[in-house]
């Protein structure tokens, strides 16, 4: 691997990077809730050769987003089935998007949304 491998993984939203210890303290959480989430199935970390959890950008937007229902008083796993709905609903409207701008490039901006 080259320094510009290495370099191009900063921005690489998926690549798992973060260990669980340095998740939970960047969330401000508990490494159990972390595992709750995994349990949840709303978040499912790599794992390193020895067998450590890893996290990666995306992942960590998602457990924050949880964090945010649970701290208002949203069960866990309901807040890990809301999460996983506005993520497959964010994808279905983005490839709708796709879609449409695919079928008619000449239609104007404002009508494809």
């Amino acid at each position: 691997m080259t320094a510009d491998d290495s370099f191009g993984r900063l921005d690489d939203d998926d690549y798992p990077a973060y260990t669980m210890g340095r998740a939970a303290e960047l969330l401000g959480t508990t490494q159990g809730f972390l595992r709750a989430l995994g349990e949840g199935r709303l978040i499912t970390p790599l794992r390193s050769a020895g067998g450590h959890r890893r996290y990666s950008r995306y992942q960590l937007r998602i457990a924050a987003r949880a964090r945010e229902l649970v701290d208002q008083g949203t069960p866990i796993e309901a807040a890990c089935r809301i999460v996983i709905l506005e993520d497959q609903l964010e994808e279905a409207q983005r490839i709708n998007t796709e879609y449409r701008r695919t079928a008619d490039p000449a239609a104007p901006v404002e009508s494809r949304a």
